[in-house]
């Protein structure tokens, strides 16, 4: 049974390999090859070309800016835990401010996330690793002292639930700041006026009939709210709601699935800057509306609407001084002139769209406004979300790129004089690495910790986190006289070094030491904890984090790329010279018959 039915195998198959056998036509072979490439087509148009579309690579960029060293370069330090970033200048001889730099970079490639400050050269100065997150960081007055100031708290659908944070000069937390009622602070403002009160932002979640746009009858809305508060007691002294002035039609945001759900209202407004002049009137830019609104500082009337479908202004400048889109942080500078960073986008759908920092001049009661001056960013950035301007007390003006991790300043008629990024520009529009604004100021930071040191074999590695005064380090070593009651003498002075000195050792260490803190005069600010050489052997400080990742990923993604596209190629083309060429084709064998069937066939025994 068994040479039968491979018999029966065998001559099927010859039969099936006859020369005679109808052929398809040549073009139904193709039909799969066709399919495949369309579909691999269609799926590389949607999926793949968006992204590849995100990258920004153009000519003349800097190794930094192409990634080989990271998206986010970082350095790392023998006597500090943390890392912070490594930053980039440009032009050559950049003018930059020399004063302290505030941000709060945080992404998917910011080791540590959370307030820092860093000096003109890039060197940390002071950071904080916090949890949740932190936005907003800067220095702000009040009652005639500095604090560093920022919002922190759990980011949801786009606001915040948070409080403000104001730091001393020590960085201890002196104040915390919440809103008046039964609120949650959201993360887009907190700013200190000159009468010490504080505008802050809210996102309060209310039922809202929204089937003007579409939506549920019973549906929510998130109401943009801002309150002045009074800092000393906590009182509340205005407040003001967004829905009572605006509806859902105003608003250039779609509604897509939202409004059915509490915690998944339609955010129509999206109050995201407060500013207060002089006359006790408030100036509110809504992202989601396109509008920067004039608000009646004892009313709360709308007093003028600039932007967006409730624009009351004729343009001068050809549309850009009211068609502004998606912008953050309006500020007046004068009663007919303000500031605004304009993202013109929320996305990366259009590619044309540039974004850039505005002065415009307003004519109220004529209703006009004109550009006077436009703050752009040389490599043309687009930026989908955050950003700010600040006009320096030079009159220079520096511009926090937001989305993109970078800061430019430039000369009040708009001359790049600096152009700084914490991050590689190639990637700025995956928000790797974000800062939602970024201040210039003056800082004094006297820590109430002890410098940070560690041992190394031949040397000590000390900085001071926060500590802006340290001058030069003092190496002092054991007298050996009495341990119980222990003195120093002093060794040597070594000038300060960026965040992290290393203070070299000499034969006179030879057991216990300490390293002291000099400001300019040589006064001691603070002493490290008394070490011991030989006691610890740290590893060294890295200059720059993270370098050949970009480079190595991007390689071995191009190179399976090619390498299947070719397998692929050279297989179709194999099968087709394979079925095309007679000489290949497969010719039945006939045995001769010798008069035994399969059935005389036996097996062996």
């Amino acid at each position: 049974m068994y040479l039968r039915a491979s018999s029966a195998v065998a001559r099927l198959s010859s039969w099936l390999s006859r020369g005679d056998r109808p052929r398809k036509p040549a073009w139904r072979r193709w039909i799969p090859a066709v399919a495949a490439v369309t579909a691999a087509t269609v799926f590389f148009w949607i999926y793949a070309v968006p992204q590849l579309l995100r990258f920004r690579f153009r000519t003349g960029m800097s190794w930094y800016d192409m990634g080989w060293y990271g998206f986010g370069p970082s350095r790392t330090y023998v006597s500090f835990h943390e890392q912070s970033p490594v930053i980039e200048i440009s032009p050559a001889g950049a003018q930059c401010d020399q004063r302290y730099t505030f941000l709060a970079p945080r992404g998917d490639s910011v080791v540590h996330p959370g307030p820092m400050i860093l000096d003109a050269q890039g060197e940390l100065v002071w950071m904080k690793d916090n949890w949740g997150t932190t936005q907003d960081f800067h220095v702000q007055r009040y009652k005639g002292q500095d604090y560093v100031t920022y919002w922190q708290g759990d980011e949801e659908d786009g606001y915040g639930h948070g409080s403000w944070y104001m730091l001393d000069s020590t960085y201890t937390v002196q104040y915390v700041v919440s809103p008046a009622g039964d609120l949650d602070g959201d993360l887009h403002e907190f700013h200190i006026t000159p009468n010490d009160t504080a505008l802050i932002t809210i996102y309060d979640p209310i039922p809202y009939d929204l089937t003007s746009v579409g939506g549920p009858e019973l549906g929510w809305l998130y109401d943009g709210v801002f309150q002045e508060i009074d800092l000393a007691t906590g009182e509340l002294l205005f407040e003001w709601r967004s829905s009572s002035f605006y509806t859902p039609e105003s608003s250039y945001e779609p509604l897509r699935d939202r409004g059915h759900e509490r915690t998944f209202g339609y955010d129509y407004f999206h109050i995201n800057s407060v500013d207060k002049n002089d006359q006790g009137h408030y100036l509110i830019s809504a992202r989601h509306t396109h509008t920067i609104t004039c608000i009646d500082g004892a009313t709360g009337e709308v007093l003028w609407s600039l932007g967006g479908k409730d624009n009351e202004f004729t343009d001068e400048s050809n549309g850009v001084a009211t068609q502004f889109a998606w912008q953050h942080d309006a500020r007046w500078q004068s009663p007919n002139t303000l500031t605004l960073f304009n993202n013109a986008a929320n996305g990366g759908h259009d590619l044309s769209a540039v974004s850039q920092g505005l002065l415009l001049e307003l004519d109220i009661p004529a209703r006009k406004a004109k550009v006077l001056t436009s703050y752009d960013h040389p490599q043309d950035l687009m930026v989908v979300s955050q950003g700010n301007l600040q006009v320096l007390e030079n009159g220079n003006v520096l511009v926090g790129w937001g989305h993109s991790a970078a800061f430019t300043e430039f000369s009040p008629d708009g001359e790049l004089l600096c152009n700084v990024h914490f991050g590689a520009s190639a990637y700025f529009t995956f928000g790797r690495i974000v800062s939602y604004r970024v201040f210039k100021g003056d800082w004094v930071g006297r820590p109430d910790t002890l410098p940070d040191a560690a041992i190394a074999e031949d040397s000590v590695f000390v900085s001071w986190n926060g500590a802006t005064e340290v001058a030069a380090w003092r190496l002092e070593a054991w007298d050996g006289i009495d341990i119980d009651n222990m003195s120093f003498v002093m060794i040597k002075d070594v000038d300060r070094t960026g965040f992290e000195t290393e203070v070299s050792f000499t034969a006179n260490v030879t057991s216990f030491f300490q390293v002291a803190a000099l400001d300019d005069d040589g006064e001691v600010l603070g002493k490290t904890a008394i070490l011991q050489r030989g006691s610890e052997s740290p590893a060294r400080s890295s200059i720059l984090g993270h370098s050949w990742g970009v480079t190595i990923i991007m390689l071995f993604a191009i190179g399976c790329l090619f390498l299947g596209l070719y397998y692929a190629i050279s297989r179709v083309l194999r099968r087709q010279r394979s079925r095309g060429d007679p000489s290949y084709r497969l010719v039945a064998h006939k045995e001769e018959d010798d008069g035994h069937g399969p059935e005389n066939d036996h097996l062996p025994i």
